[in-house]
């Protein structure tokens, strides 16, 4: 791209576990910034063994190794923007806060993994309250999921005012903007003058909050098993879209978009339920319907 620094994308980094089988996690994120065009870097706070048909097994580095990573990358690289995945300990989680802090991370977005697509919780009680008191606080948006949010704001989110009391309680907890994933599961309005788009089965949604106004991104469903890392692109994507200047609404609003056409061009890998396709948003990439 030339010596000129003005020209250089900007530099983010994701603080997440590694999905061997390349659909999610840090692998799903770095192919996220690649397409999104900004320099991405990783902190491996787990390691799984995992595929499309689910995870075999998990191992969790040394914290000193953690945070060995996360200093030889902050101390080097000028970033504009972090996120994290996976953080599998309340000693990680303050960790990172601490990293987060020290250096003075203009953006952070924090994706809250909690729960298993099956519903398992994967974290305890321990590490969800370490993770609402240390990273909420400098987190510029955290992006649950239902399951997620119902466990940290242990409620029930079964209607639209459940939906409204949930973010407001989440803003509650010191962050600045919580995108709730999964809003396509209500059939009726948000109870919000501010809000003219109703949130049905056939769309899928996310709502965004910011402690003043709720606002619906919606697309429509694809009926498609190659969904594997959705939570985790969405939320680098908009990492991307921050470091790159964007404001919220429209980092999340494009975000949407590169995931909706992702899954869209999605890729039939495995045996289980394949990844989105990242790579759609190259030209030059050529996308192969299938991999063996």
């Amino acid at each position: 791209m030339g010596s000129d620094p003005t020209s250089r994308p900007p530099c983010v980094v994701t603080v997440a576990g590694s999905d061997s089988g390349g659909g999610a996690g840090i692998q799903a994120d770095l192919k996220t910034f690649t397409a999104l065009n900004v320099y991405g870097a990783s902190v491996v706070t787990a390691l799984t063994a995992q595929n499309t048909k689910g995870v075999q097994d998990i191992h969790i580095p040394p914290i000193s190794f953690i945070e060995q990573q996360m200093e030889s990358v902050l101390s080097d690289i000028k970033i504009a923007a972090l996120k994290t995945g996976m953080l599998p300990s309340p000693a990680i989680i303050r960790s990172v806060a601490q990293s987060v802090r020290r250096y003075e991370i203009p953006f952070v977005v924090v994706d809250p993994v909690l729960v298993a697509t099956s519903g398992d919780s994967l974290v305890r009680d321990d590490t969800r309250n370490a993770l609402i008191a240390n990273l909420f606080p400098i987190a510029t948006v955290i992006t649950p999921n239902l399951p997620e949010a119902e466990k940290l704001t242990e409620m029930r989110i079964e209607s639209p005012s459940d939906v409204r009391r949930a973010c407001e309680t989440l803003i509650g907890m010191g962050c600045n903007a919580v995108l709730l994933k999964g809003g396509h599961t209500f059939e009726s309005y948000l109870e919000d003058d501010s809000l003219d788009e109703r949130i049905d089965a056939s769309v899928a949604s996310d709502i965004l909050y910011d402690g003043k106004s709720f606002e619906v991104f919606s697309r429509p469903r694809v009926d498609t098993k190659n969904t594997h890392g959705t939570g985790c692109t969405l939320s680098a994507a908009i990492t991307a879209f921050l470091a790159q200047g964007k404001n919220m609404r429209d980092a999340v609003a494009e975000a949407k978009t590169f995931v909706f056409r992702g899954i869209q061009d999605g890729i039939d890998v495995g045996q289980g339920n394949g990844p989105l396709n990242h790579m759609h948003a190259i030209p030059e990439y050529n996308a192969y319907s299938e991999v063996p």
